[in-house]
């Protein structure tokens, strides 16, 4: 595993894969890394979709870091932290290119505002997702605007309010937070460079118009998201959740 955020391209397609050792969590630097690379590749010509993975020996994403939410002193510090998820996600809307989600297991909480900020998800069958915020005290603030705007607000309302439970890929596909699914790796990934080499295919000019016709409405979230951060950055000072972190850290 080489850890961090790698992007190669390749005939039109650049793959941004993403890695940590634990569960290919997010911390700020990572985060940083990934915001940077959709922002290099949004400028690149060359580039006519985009593919966004992770270790395939890992879950998908984990979400934030647990070590960098219980560093959190400030409100700003914690502000800063959840910019973080709404830089990334914000840079992924502002892409002309499509993006494609390559979702070969788990995702919790930041991970399922990835999923959801991706123009098309390709997932395994055994692809669970979980938004687990409200269960830790902090909400899913940040990457709500995103996995609404998939799912709708009552999908989004049993996601978030059942933090406890995992939902099976049937059920993601179903609400239309994923657009396929498929039985094991091999044919996931095999999917998805052919869905990725039929776009590129197509007009750039074309994509990046229809692209834009598919985000409209959203031209309000560099403010919405960053007011949403603010309110995640409050919460997760308070004790009950430092606590709640804490135990979950020790057993992760």
């Amino acid at each position: 595993m080489i850890e961090g955020i790698q992007v190669l391209k390749d005939n039109g397609v650049a793959r941004i894969h993403f890695a940590h050792a634990k569960q290919n969590a997010f911390p700020t630097t990572h985060l940083k890394a990934l915001q940077a690379a959709f922002e290099e590749i949004s400028n690149d010509d060359d580039v006519h979709v985009i593919i966004l993975q992770s270790d395939p020996a890992k879950v998908f994403c984990a979400g934030a870091s647990f070590d960098e939410l219980l560093a959190v002193k400030t409100p700003e510090e914690g502000k800063a932290f959840f910019m973080g998820f709404a830089n990334v996600i914000n840079a992924m809307r502002r892409c002309p290119q499509p993006i494609i989600g390559r979702i070969h297991g788990k995702a919790v909480g930041g991970g399922v505002g990835l999923i959801a900020a991706c123009d098309y998800a390709l997932a395994t069958i055994h692809t669970e997702v979980k938004l687990s915020e409200i269960a830790i005290g902090i909400g899913p603030f940040v990457i709500a605007p995103a996995v609404l705007r998939k799912i709708g607000t009552a999908a989004l309302s049993e996601l978030s309010l059942t933090a406890h439970a995992w939902k099976s890929a049937d059920w993601a596909h179903t609400k239309g937070l994923l657009s396929e699914l498929h039985s094991d790796f091999d044919s996931l990934e095999e999917a998805v460079a052919q869905q990725a080499n039929r776009l590129a295919a197509y007009t750039p000019q074309a994509v990046a118009e229809l692209k834009k016709a598919l985000w409209k409405g959203t031209e309000d979230w560099d403010n919405l998201l960053e007011h949403n951060a603010a309110v995640s950055g409050r919460l997760v000072l308070s004790e009950r959740t430092q606590q709640t972190l804490q135990q979950l850290k020790s057993k992760s």
